[in-house]
């Protein structure tokens, strides 16, 4: 084929694709019916124009088209690793885990279903194989959730129904590949016929092989990107190569799924790269990925488009009757996952609820694209199907795709509006309202700023000072003038408010690199959920919320528990070091939140307003605080590195910023600002370490940790490390109740703990003692105390704490000094024992 026709034709493509985007916004139709309908256009007419009589100048164009070398192997080794790839980079992966079980339902219990429903039904009133009919099943089950989530997003229409439905694409794809694969060996003639018991355990293995592929394929380009840091480009180079890497390695050398490899390796990358990349690099690589998907979506879309003539080739009227079973039997498994299934898996509170408008708008948004035509062209292309098999595959799943794109792609966007979801509510109208004066207000002292460093007229500034204000009042106004806004509903909105601030804040503090992009990516997940419990529960909701962010969790406790059973103290070091800068940085975000209060929400909201807000700020930084407070005093060398560790990245992103505005003034030349750029860049490699945190050493090495029991003999300190004991307490335990006996004495080896007795409260950290003064006045306990953090206790009883009490003189002093500090004296009762 001519070089150069095939040339033409594909930077026409790019055209068709750049003007089908406009088009499709103005038709108010989503992008990728439009762009199945043009490459049908496209493929009957260069058909037309290769039969007909009437001209001949159209036929090497027409022949350039049909003859592009368009197969199954193109779209799922070319095009499908790029947007399964570019799919997972571009998810929020946490925020998805909230909605996980709903998630894998659509995306593996819903394959599974559609592909067994459509088979039997399909079978049942047909001359196709019981297996025929089930690999058609599955190559109809995988949906495209482009064109839904586009309309999602041009209507504003609830984040989590887009999560959703991208999660379910992205799974779903890789769940209806392998069925595929399986199904496919089947129907092959001249194949041996695979048992089904070797079936349903290649079927995991496939699976199970295609992560691990995808996963040490991930952690090895990490690695390289690693070493090969501030080279930009060479770093998305390595990311480009990866997903192919996976996909091919996967299929042809692990034989298991190159699309979990795929998917698996983008979510590694996902999770990991933004802690091991520079916030440039790792934007610059997400951009290019956007721009790579929209090219390889648009062609895999408008390519597959063009083979429809050559699927319907043999298409019969007895065919509509065999298309509509697999409408309805399709259908029908959907509504079964979507108003049996899941309902009930929320009845046994295993999944969280899925409103009934959300499940509506997921049944009628399955459509199907180009992943279904690829597989079908891959049937039609195997030269051991029979040809019946492939002839039916290829007009039933063809048929299925045009009735989604032609029937539900264009009704989807009024279907959703009678749904409302494209609705605000009043609480969002009025929040969009608050956002607009907010906006405007930093834009007028933008301005004065602006204006007055400039030698314009004073009139001027004036007359365009007074409009500006007057717009600035209509919008104050606006915002302040719905009745049907309840008081708490305005405090609701100045919590949302306050939430959107703080995330500019975090991507600020993420592009200035004083805060990593790992734990600027935890903070805009913490505020994701701040916002969405706000939405439904106000201030209680933001409240509990905010206690969630500083909780620990179950991840924490397992750790813990390692730690303690098992002596494996590297994952509890890194759970705890990693908490201690996610709460450092929540401390810094909310200091500038303070201000935001001050200088914007004051203005909009009202005195009343913003002074509860601050209680709520005020609320939140307590817990920050206290937990903060605690770790310090837990581990107070870490907390003093951690603390010089974030001076140092402010002071090297300062030095870079000022060595970059000395080579933009022609002051440096570029070798002299690339070998500065350098320096910093191995400095802030070095800054980016994290020091080392010793979490829990074994009993003998707990007991010198307490400075008041230094004096004790090497032969009782023996004694006292065979009659101590050890207890690990979580945050918010309670170790002595108030009025409980008093039997026991506890020594704080790491930790702290928090003391309440007559209205008032101390903290105790690491080396001091409690619980002595009521022992020894044989009382009960006058105070509860609770662990702030979790700590690490020496536990000794009565009998054994006398006897210490008599042989270590440091000790009798310390019990002494504390008794007087609370008003007690114990000195003779001591020396009387």
């Amino acid at each position: 084929m001519d070089i150069v026709l095939v040339t033409t034709v594909v930077a026409s493509l790019f055209v068709v694709i750049g003007l089908a985007e406009p088009a499709a916004t103005r038709l108010r139709i989503p992008y990728s019916v439009v762009l199945a309908v043009l490459g049908t256009i496209i493929g009957v007419a260069a058909a037309f124009f290769l039969r007909t009589d009437l001209t001949e100048v159209m036929n090497p164009v027409a022949e350039a088209i049909l003859g592009l070398p368009i197969s199954a192997n193109v779209f799922l080794y070319l095009f499908l690793p790029t947007l399964l790839f570019q799919a997972t980079l571009g998810m929020n992966l946490r925020r998805m885990m909230d909605d996980w079980v709903p998630i894998l339902v659509l995306a593996i219990v819903a394959v599974f279903v559609a592909t067994f429903t459509v088979g039997f039904a399909l079978a049942a009133v047909s001359s196709l194989s019981v297996v025929a009919c089930l690999l058609l099943g599955a190559i109809i089950s995988t949906t495209d959730p482009s064109a839904v989530v586009s309309i999602f997003r041009s209507i504003a229409a609830p984040q989590r129904l887009s999560r959703i439905i991208e999660g379910e694409s992205l799974l779903n794809d890789a769940a209806a590949i392998a069925l595929f694969g399986l199904f496919i060996g089947f129907v092959m003639v001249g194949a041996p016929d695979p048992k089904p018991s070797d079936a349903l355990i290649q079927f995991p293995l496939l699976l199970v092989g295609g992560a691990v592929t995808g996963w040490i394929l991930a952690r090895a380009s990490l690695w390289l990107m690693s070493l090969i840091e501030g080279f930009e480009l060479a770093q998305i180079s390595i990311s480009i190569a990866l997903p192919y890497l996976a996909y091919v390695v996967a299929e042809q050398s692990v034989g298991a799924s190159g699309v979990i490899a795929v998917v698996v390796s983008g979510i590694t990358l996902n999770l990991s790269a933004p802690g091991r990349l520079t916030p440039q690099a790792w934007a610059r690589l997400s951009d290019v990925w956007g721009v790579l998907a929209h090219w390889a979506g648009a062609l895999i879309f408008i390519l597959a488009a063009l083979l429809i003539p050559r699927l319907l080739s043999g298409f019969q009227w007895s065919d509509f009757g065999l298309i509509l079973v697999v409408i309805v039997a399709a259908v029908a498994a959907r509504v079964f996952i979507l108003f049996g299934f899941l309902p009930f898996l929320t009845l046994l509170r295993v999944s969280p609820p899925v409103d009934r408008p959300f499940r509506f708008a997921i049944l009628w948004g399955g459509m199907r694209g180009a992943v279904t035509l690829a597989l079908a062209l891959a049937v039609t292309e195997n030269a051991q199907v029979a040809a019946e098999t492939k002839r039916a595959v290829g007009i039933l799943a063809t048929g299925f795709t045009l009735f989604t794109l032609i029937v539900q792609g264009p009704t989807l966007r009024p279907f959703i509006r009678r749904l409302g979801l494209d609705k605000l509510s009043a609480v969002d109208e009025a929040l969009s309202r608050q956002v607009i004066a907010v906006s405007l207000q930093t834009v007028r002292e933008d301005v004065e700023k602006t204006t007055s460093s400039y030698e314009l007229k004073p009139d001027i500034i004036r007359s365009e000072a007074v409009q500006f204000g007057q717009r600035l009042e209509a919008a104050v106004r606006s915002a302040e003038e719905r009745k049907d806004i309840l008081d708490r509903d305005r405090v609701t909105l100045g919590l949302i408010a306050l939430a959107g601030a703080e995330r500019n804040f975090v991507l600020g503090h993420m592009r200035d690199r004083s805060l990593s992009t790992r734990l600027a990516e935890r903070a805009l997940l913490d505020i994701d959920r701040l916002i969405e419990a706000t939405r439904l529960q106000g201030r209680t909701g933001y409240l509990r919320a905010a206690r969630r962010t500083i909780d620990y969790g179950r991840f924490f406790r397992v750790t813990a528990f390692l730690n303690d059973r098992l002596r494996l103290r590297a994952p509890l070091a890194r759970v705890t070091a990693h908490r201690f800068e996610v709460l450092l940085a929540q401390r810094l975000v909310l200091r500038d939140i303070y201000r935001f209060v001050d200088q914007r929400i004051r203005r909009i909201h009202g005195r009343r307003v913003a002074g509860i807000l601050r209680e709520l700020i005020d609320r939140r930084a307590e817990y920050v605080d206290t937990a903060l407070d605690g770790l310090q005093l837990q581990y107070p060398g870490f907390a003093e590195e951690v603390q010089r560790r974030f001076i140092r990245r402010i002071a090297l992103r300062l030095e870079e910023r000022e060595y970059s505005e000395m080579f933009d003034e022609g002051l440096i030349g570029a070798e002299l600002y690339s070998v500065l750029l350098h320096d910093v860049s191995e400095k802030r490699t070095a800054a980016e370490a994290r020091p080392m945190i010793d979490i829990a050493p074994r009993a003998a090495e707990l007991v010198k940790r307490i400075p008041v029991l230094s004096d004790v003999s090497p032969s009782g300190l023996r004694r006292l490390v065979r009659a101590l004991k050890t207890r690990h307490v979580e945050a918010g335990e309670i170790i002595i109740q108030k009025n409980a006996p008093a039997r026991r004495v506890y020594f704080i080896v790491s930790g702290a703990v928090e003391l309440e007795m007559a209205g008032q409260s101390w903290r105790l950290g690491r080396g001091e003692i409690f619980g002595q003064t009521e022992l020894l006045l044989r009382q009960k306990r006058r105070a509860t105390v609770r662990a702030i953090v979790p700590t690490t206790l020496l536990i000794l009883d009565e009998e054994k704490f006398r006897r210490l009490v008599q042989r270590s003189k440091s000790l009798r002093e310390a019990i002494v000094a504390s008794a007087a500090n609370q008003g007690v004296e114990l000195r003779k009762l001591i020396e009387t024992e």
